[in-house]
């Protein structure tokens, strides 16, 4: 399913929130009115690959703010399943006081509404949905459950989606913040590929 260019399906939801309550109905519309947001889906709480990916975001977390992006973590286990995964020690298998919400989708609604439910296991896949200001979808990367994904790679995105949305340009491969943009011309694309094709 591509969602790419269309608004992002809304959903309310329970979460648990960065200081730990439990918030009974979590918009995503409302809570990423005029931020960036990304919804991080993944299998499921006390489980492998997953809590290595969710400390890595949180690990990231103050870079993630200072680019005005909410993560919002989520699965299809409940708001106290999150609670107590929260609760429970990073050295025992779980993921501590991490410091961004995790949404429960005990349905598969949200999971099956962007697309991203694994076909058998019925479990969402490693799906990172990055959604821009506008409440408009720009990126969708999904994984296979057994392939963790690269945190920096979505930081990497949101500076290149804020890049294009300042100056108009885009962005080509292997860029990162501070490197050059094409303008999307034949020139443009002449130019750059005359100055940097080599390190590409």
């Amino acid at each position: 399913m591509i969602l790419i260019g269309n608004k992002a399906p809304d959903f309310t939801t329970a979460a648990v929130m960065q200081d730990g309550q439990i918030k009974n109905e979590f918009t995503l519309s409302k809570e990423i009115n005029g931020k960036y947001g990304i919804l991080f889906f993944y299998p499921l709480d006390f489980t492998f690959v997953c809590p290595s990916e969710l400390i890595a975001v949180d690990n990231r977390i103050d870079e993630f703010k200072a680019r005005n992006t909410l993560i919002m973590g989520i699965s299809i286990d409940s708001q106290y399943t999150h609670s107590a995964w929260r609760n429970t020690p990073v050295a025992n298998g779980g993921i501590g006081q991490i410091r961004y919400p995790l949404l429960a989708d005990i349905d598969h609604q949200i999971c099956q509404t962007y697309g991203v439910e694994h076909p058998t296991a019925h479990v969402a896949l490693r799906g990172a949905i990055i959604i821009d200001k506008q409440g408009v979808v720009r990126s969708q990367i999904i994984n296979d459950l057994p392939l963790g994904r690269n945190i920096d790679e979505l930081l990497r995105l949101i500076d290149a989606l804020e890049f294009h949305e300042k100056h108009g340009e885009v962005c080509p491969a292997n860029w990162t913040k501070g490197k050059t943009g094409i303008k999307p011309t034949s020139e443009g694309i002449a130019s750059y590929l005359a100055k940097e094709a080599a390190q590409l």
